[in-house]
This record gives C-alpha cells, sequence and structure tokens, in this order.
C-alpha cells in the first residue's frame, strides 16, 4: 500500500535536486512532443541552444529578454512566500510603465536634469503605481477575505484596456498627436534621451534594467531572510492561526507584501520603457506576456530570490529561441508548449518536497478473526 507523507523535514539536497529534476523531466516530455510533431529532439535541442545561449549574440538577446521576466518572476516570488499567489504582475507592469513614461515625459518638458536622475524618478513613479495597482486585490483579500487570484487576474485586463485607451482610443497625454501620421496611426510619444537607459559591455550586451533586477533580487533576499519582517511573513505563511496567537498583524503584512510584489513588478514596466521600447505601446507590452511567464519562473525557481535570476535567464533563452527558429517547420507554439511543460513538471517538483511516498505492507488477520467468528461466539 503506497500513500503520502507529509515531510517534517526537508533535507537540502531536496532543494537542488527537485528544480534540476523537474527540468529535466521537462525536457525529456518535450523530447517525446517534438518526436510526435515529427521534430528531431537531439537537433531541435542543439539549436534551441545555439540560438538562445552559444550562437553570435545570442547571450546578449536572451539577457535583454529576461530582464522584464526577472522583475515580474521576482514579483510573483515575493507574494508567493507569503501564499499570497499574486496573479497580476502582468496588470502591475502595464501600470509601471505607465508611470514611468509619464515621468520621463514629465522630466524631459522640463528639461531636468541627467539620466540618473530620469532613471531614479522613472523606477520611483512605476513602481508607486506598480504597488498601488496591487494594493486593490490585496485589501480585498485582507478585508473581504476575497481570493487574490480572482481578482488580480481580472485586473490584468483592466489595466490592458486602460493602456489601450490611453493611446488608441483618446488624446490622452500619453498618445503622440504632434504630425498628421501620428494622428492616424495612433502611437505613444517617444521619452526624451535622457530617460533612455544604458547599456554596458561592447560583445555581450548588458541593460540597465538587469543589473536593476539583480539588485532587487538582492534586497528581496535580504528582506526575507535577515529581518524581521521576512521571519514574520514565514511564520504567517506557515501558520496564519500561530501567527494571530503570537499577535502578528496579518493584514497589515498581507497590504505589504502584495505592495512589495506590485512595486517590483512596475519597476519591470519602468525598465521596458527605458531599456528596450522608449514609449508607451500596448500592443508590444500586451503580446509579450510577461507576467504569465512569472508564474513558471517562481514556481521554478521555488520562489528563491538568486534562483530566479538563473530560471529568468533559462526562460528568456527559450523565448528567444522560439523567436530565432520560428518558421513552418517549427511553430513558435511549441516554446510555449515546453514552458507550460516546465510549469507542470516544477509543481510535480513541490509535491515531492512536501511530501514523501511510505509503502505499508496490510497485515493479515490471523484466521478465524473477523465478522463471520465474532457473530460466531
Amino acid at each position: 500500500m503506497i500513500r503520502l507523507e507529509r515531510r517534517l523535514e526537508q533535507p537540502w539536497w531536496l532543494s537542488v535536486v527537485v528544480p534540476v529534476g523537474s527540468l529535466a523531466v521537462a525536457f525529456a516530455v518535450m523530447a517525446v512532443v517534438l518526436a510526435v510533431t515529427g521534430h528531431d529532439p537531439g537537433g531541435t535541442y542543439n539549436k534551441m541552444l545555439d540560438a538562445g545561449f552559444t550562437g553570435n549574440g545570442a547571450l546578449s538577446a536572451t539577457l535583454i529578454s529576461a530582464t522584464p521576466i526577472l522583475f515580474t518572476g521576482l514579483a510573483a516570488a515575493a507574494a508567493f512566500r507569503m501564499q499570497l499567489f499574486n496573479i497580476g504582475a502582468e496588470g502591475q507592469l502595464y501600470l509601471g510603465a505607465v508611470g514611468g513614461s509619464w515621468m520621463a515625459l514629465q522630466l524631459g518638458d522640463h528639461d531636468v536634469g541627467s539620466t540618473a536622475v530620469s532613471v531614479l524618478a522613472m523606477c520611483v513613479a512605476a513602481g508607486v503605481l506598480g504597488a498601488l495597482w496591487a494594493l486593490i486585490p490585496a485589501v480585498l483579500r485582507a478585508f473581504a477575505n476575497t481570493n487574490e487570484i480572482i481578482t488580480s487576474l481580472m485586473l490584468n485586463y483592466v489595466a490592458g484596456y486602460l493602456i489601450t485607451y490611453l493611446i488608441f482610443d483618446s488624446a490622452s497625454y500619453w498618445r503622440d498627436v504632434s504630425t498628421l501620421q501620428a494622428r492616424a496611426f495612433p502611437q505613444g510619444k517617444p521619452v526624451p534621451p535622457a530617460a533612455e537607459w544604458s547599456t554596458f559591455g561592447s560583445n555581450l550586451v548588458v541593460p540597465l534594467g538587469l543589473l536593476i533586477g539583480l539588485a532587487v533580487a538582492a534586497g528581496l533576499w535580504v528582506l526575507y531572510s535577515r529581518t524581521r519582517f521576512g521571519f514574520e511573513v514565514s511564520v504567517i505563511a506557515d501558520s496564519p492561526r500561530a501567527a494571530r496567537y503570537a499577535g502578528m498583524r496579518t493584514r497589515r503584512k498581507i497590504l505589504a507584501v502584495m505592495a512589495i510584489s506590485g512595486g517590483i513588478a512596475g519597476l519591470g514596466g519602468a525598465s521596458q520603457i527605458g531599456d528596450f521600447t522608449y514609449t508607451l505601446d500596448p500592443t508590444g507590452l500586451q503580446g509579450a506576456a510577461f507576467g504569465y511567464t512569472a508564474i513558471v519562473v517562481a514556481a521554478l525557481a521555488r520562489y528563491n530570490a538568486f534562483a530566479v535570476c538563473f530560471v529568468a535567464v533559462l526562460l528568456g533563452g527559450l523565448q528567444n529561441a522560439g523567436f530565432t527558429l520560428q518558421g513552418v517547420d517549427f511553430p513558435s507554439g511549441l516554446v510555449g508548449v515546453l514552458q507550460g511543460i516546465i510549469l507542470f513538471c516544477a509543481l510535480g517538483g513541490e509535491l515531492l518536497l512536501r511530501y514523501r511516498f511510505r509503502t505499508r505492507r496490510r497485515t493479515r488477520k490471523p484466521a478465524g478473526v473477523g465478522p463471520a467468528s465474532e457473530s460466531a461466539r
């Protein structure tokens, strides 16, 4: 007889073996999918490795793709650490892009300062708007016991319609109406040159947003592992009743953690404006679906801030490989299938981390013992 038994202690090596094993199983399952769809698994994986990591300029493109995934992955991991399922990083990134672009345009109009001032101001504005957007499901969860999965997910669509309205359906501050062509084909105002973030390196191009994301990961690790706040968050996640008995303010922690999560996702929106698009682009932001990829990143990284950095680069490389290899014989949807398989395998790995399988032999009753013998007595 096989049954699941919750682990009282988790060996340290499981935290390494299970994620690596989940990836191995995911690639093995994907190899079967590739074979069934008429693709050579070995050749496909070699092409993906070359297009995503080892080819000429591939690693630079991967780091560019990984930058927004890093922010949204950290946002999801920050909330998941307290068993809060923030599925709204997508919408919070949109609001961060709105705030970052607004600040960049404001500073440009008034001819204020250097790039450093613009970067800092854009990050503050984006973080504040992302945090405020995340506080909507947080307040509903804290004071009305509403499921934050549903509310944060629905707010993604609200945020998407909002940025679409700002550019395509109104003459808002963000829309470029300076020329006849811009009025005929709606697009966002380009940010001034001072708001264009720097890149580093020549052979290997590293966006400034990626470096900011790494700094955020380090700060998040310190917050959760070296402070009283992080200790209380872990206690609330493990046992809400024990936390309430100890006098911990659960509602305040819900608001704080969701605000931190939304602020980090908002920083990803500022990075999109300053690093890559230089304008508010609703179509590009919604088509990329960075926030939904964050769920895969956080699950595979097991909510560890530093592990999120490595997983973001991995998935950024897979996305880059999908764009590079896309063609008639290799639809880009195969990369999406691989990401989905990775997510399922990562969730299955969580089961092995929390539980273990126990085998127990059924004990045979002695002869003459049973209902019939009892009635005979």
